[in-house]
């Protein structure tokens, strides 16, 4: 421990994080038990007092038991989110942008933080890609079943004739992986070049290169990083998130032999959408995975996307049970 500081920090973090966990569920404990004690005493007033009491504890267990299906390796640990602009232009671009305002919005309303570590703007409007790292306790658990091609139908904005489009986003969301013996990268196997971060101008364009681009030259993976006004930060960023997607490759081949192993493996394509976004000629958002849909399409943009995640979850990890459509 005291050899290697940097090895105890992550050791202290994780002791301070499990020891979090179980003092909050001796406190829950300790509430149910008072709650029985109460009702033990066969006193009708106190029975009404303790209904709002017995409400809030149904609702917190049923959140605790939801937590509890997020067990997977990585599920407490942070996420980071790409989101890129698919076919279609300026419209998926902008298409992109909203995405990125939604999930944004998603993380301020979880208090979780938030940092957008790379931004390629698009040309005329919206953005062609964008990775945010995301920290908070469970982020890459709740964030996982966004993974996927997310479509939406409206009425363009950039049409003279204002025709009704159909654009399409992929959303990427990975674990961040701390602990560097899981992947192994060898420098040899990287070429690093450094470029002069884009901007909007003015003020906002950087004069030293201070952007990275990073290739993984077996892999053939790229990542660039041009958030930061430092060269070593954003090189540090485009570290972080090579690593996370070597591990997700690693992954991916790992559940892709077992799948064949099974019978039960299938390729999975760009082109099949995991949830629509319908703006025109009606307002749905429907999750094709569990038909779960909401006319609110308002708010799913501004960032209430719970009920998706928990309808996904909950069909995937929990009991199966009849999706929850909300009007």
């Amino acid at each position: 421990m005291w050899d290697t500081p940097e090895t105890a920090q992550k050791i202290m973090k994780k002791l301070a994080s499990v020891r979090e966990n179980v003092e909050d569920w001796l406190g829950f404990k300790q509430r149910v038990a008072e709650a029985l004690e109460l009702a033990e005493l066969d006193d009708e007033s106190l029975r009404i007092e303790l209904e709002p009491e017995l409400a809030a504890i149904e609702k917190e267990l049923d959140q605790r038991e939801f937590k509890a299906m997020l067990a997977g390796r990585y599920d407490r640990g942070d996420a980071l989110l790409a989101i890129h602009a698919g076919a279609g232009g300026t419209d998926s671009q902008d298409w992109a942008e909203m995405l990125q305002r939604m999930y944004l919005r998603w993380c301020e309303l979880h208090h979780f933080e938030s940092d957008i570590l790379d931004l390629t703007e698009g040309e005329e409007a919206g953005i062609k890609s964008t990775t945010i790292a995301v920290n908070g306790l469970y982020a890459y658990g709740y964030l996982r079943p966004e993974k996927g091609v997310h479509r939406l139908v409206r009425l363009s904005p950039f049409d003279g004739a204002h025709r009704r489009h159909t654009s399409f986003a992929l959303v990427e969301v990975l674990p961040q992986v701390e602990d560097d013996s899981e992947v192994e990268i060898n420098l040899n196997d990287l070429r690093i070049d450094s470029y002069r971060s884009a901007g909007a101008g003015g003020q906002n364009v950087q004069k030293n290169d201070t952007a990275i681009r990073i290739t993984h030259l077996p892999s053939g993976i790229v990542v660039t990083c041009q958030n930061e006004r430092s060269q070593l930060q954003n090189r540090e960023n485009a570290m972080r998130v090579l690593r996370a997607r070597l591990s997700e490759i690693k992954r991916a081949e790992q559940e892709e032999q077992l799948a064949v192993l099974r019978g039960e493996y299938t390729k999975a394509e760009w082109g099949s959408q995991i949830r629509s976004y319908v703006l025109h000629p009606y307002q749905m958002v429907k999750d094709h995975r569990t038909d779960y849909e909401t006319g609110n399409t308002q708010a799913v943009l501004d960032g209430e996307i719970d009920g998706f995640i928990e309808a996904y979850l909950r069909a995937n990890l929990g009991p199966k049970t009849t999706p929850v459509k909300n009007g």
